[in-house]
């Protein structure tokens, strides 16, 4: 027992010994570490060859990273070949990393992006994603149970046919009996007769026939539900392609946009209390302007949303529901379609037969002048020449093991983990909207500071004008 306690207390000591390293000394020096290299990354112009390389190296390891998720963004998401998703992602990254190593704005407007990607522009990549995914592997699979219930249709009406068109040969077999009796009826009375006494009975016994116009008939409608596939996966593909180029576009076309704005409009987006702004009127004395002054400035780290972006944040979660639930409905079919394909699969395995029995009475008999006997009322017995009875069996089978069935295709679940996955963080990023937008300012703040600087002053500027005219105001 004092051992145990004795493990447990350098157990302990070891844990706190652990937790005041990483507090003391670990933890600061990782900040320091980022704060350099951020530092580097946002600077101009690198003040020496040291500076040179860690930029380097910070641009090749973004290049790597984004290159890679590049690619397999366009061959497992977009569905382009392998071939032509590497040479468009080797292309891209080396045209990136030229750029981010050279253009100073162009790192400015990167790292604005990533931000970006979790407001609207990044939801439309998720959601286009889901929708890809949707339609690559639940249609198909939608569409090939469809065609197994089609097979099952075609099975059971081939053979029911080609049974109905067998049971007809019974009836020839009937008739060409039925007609020997009737013969040796006639034969013995020597009647008259201007014929033999079979019957004629005409039988379509053509059933290759038959099976070659089930089997186009089949094949017809096979074609019809591959082209609609195909066209339902190529007209989802190349719609998923042009929303995900756009939206690449015009993601990039928003972040820059948001700089030049940024770099040339003092009042654009310009209502937050900085440090700069908290330092600044603290060296004028004029920190009041800061609590009373106005109610409209925001701290950029602050968590609180107000009630406008709120209801902003809960008309989109509305739209995205929207799109859920149409995606729902298809995964709901997907698993329709499977269970009654599964069931008519088995169903038609336990057809029994249906048995068909043909049953023939006959009887002949001779009656002389039967007038006489009838006007005089004198019974007569009527000799029985020929008695015939008999009965013909044939059985109707509906399905048979030479049928040609694909089997049916289960749904695939990881789907449904993926999409709900994927929703999930489409979820979260509308509420973080709110402060990617705030982290876009401050990125560009750190990347331009003599900028920061100009609009800071604006700022304070401003509010003391205001401050002035609400001070004036009160005394007339």
């Amino acid at each position: 027992m004092e051992g145990l306690r004795a493990r447990l207390g350098h157990l302990s000591a070891a844990w706190l010994r652990v937790c005041v390293y990483c507090e003391d000394f670990l933890l600061p020096k990782v900040h320091r570490t980022m704060v350099h290299l951020w530092s580097v990354y946002s600077k101009p112009v690198p003040a020496n060859a040291r500076e040179l390389w860690t930029l380097f190296l910070q641009c090749f390891c973004i290049t790597v990273v984004i290159g890679g998720l590049f690619y397999n963004w366009m061959f497992a998401s977009l569905e382009y070949s392998r071939h032509l998703s590497t040479a468009i992602a080797v292309s891209f990254s080396l045209l990136l990393l030229l750029t981010l190593f050279l253009v100073h704005p162009a790192r400015c407007v990167f790292s604005i992006i990533m931000p970006t990607l979790g407001t609207k522009q990044g939801r439309k990549l998720l959601l286009s994603t889901c929708i890809m995914i949707v339609a690559v592997n639940v249609t198909p699979n939608i569409i090939s149970n469809i065609k197994t219930i089609l097979q099952v249709i075609e099975c059971i009406c081939k053979n029911s046919s080609e049974s109905l068109l067998n049971s007809t040969a019974l009836l020839g077999e009937a008739s060409w009996e039925f007609g020997d009796v009737i013969q040796t009826v006639v034969d013995d009375t020597n009647a008259w007769r201007p014929m033999n006494g079979h019957f004629k009975f005409a039988l379509l016994n053509n059933s290759a026939l038959i099976n070659q116009q089930m089997h186009l008939a089949g094949e017809k409608i096979r074609g019809n539900f591959l082209a609609v596939e195909a066209l339902v996966k190529n007209s989802v593909r190349a719609g998923n392609r042009l929303v995900a180029g756009f939206s690449v576009l015009y993601l990039c076309f928003e972040s820059a946009w948001y700089l030049k704005n940024y770099l040339t409009n003092l009042r654009f987006d310009n209502f937050y209390i900085t440090k700069k702004l908290e330092r600044l009127s603290v060296d004028r004395e004029a920190a009041h302007l800061l609590t009373g002054s106005s109610k409209n400035l925001l701290r950029p780290t602050g968590l609180k949303l107000s009630r406008e972006e709120v209801m902003l944040c809960l008309a989109q979660m509305m739209f995205l529901t929207v799109v859920l639930m149409l995606m729902l409905v298809i995964i709901v079919m997907d698993h329709f379609a499977f269970s009654v394909a599964d069931t008519a699969v088995r169903k038609v395995a336990q057809f029994s037969v249906v048995p068909v029995t043909l049953s023939i009475k006959y009887s002949a008999k001779i009656r002389t002048l039967p007038f006489l006997w009838k006007l005089f009322q004198i019974s007569y017995g009527e000799p029985s020449i020929q008695d015939f009875e008999k009965s013909y069996h044939h059985y109707l089978s509906f399905s048979s093991a030479h049928c040609r069935i694909s089997p049916p295709r289960p749904s695939n679940n990881a789907v449904v983990l993926i999409v709900g996955l994927l929703y999930f963080i489409i979820y979260t990023t509308v509420f973080l909207e709110t402060y990617a937008h705030r982290s876009c300012r401050k990125i560009a703040a750190s990347f331009f500071e003599s900028q920061e600087e100009k609009r800071a002053h604006y700022l304070y500027n401003k509010l003391s004008r205001k401050y002035e005219e609400e001070k004036n105001s009160t005394r007339n």
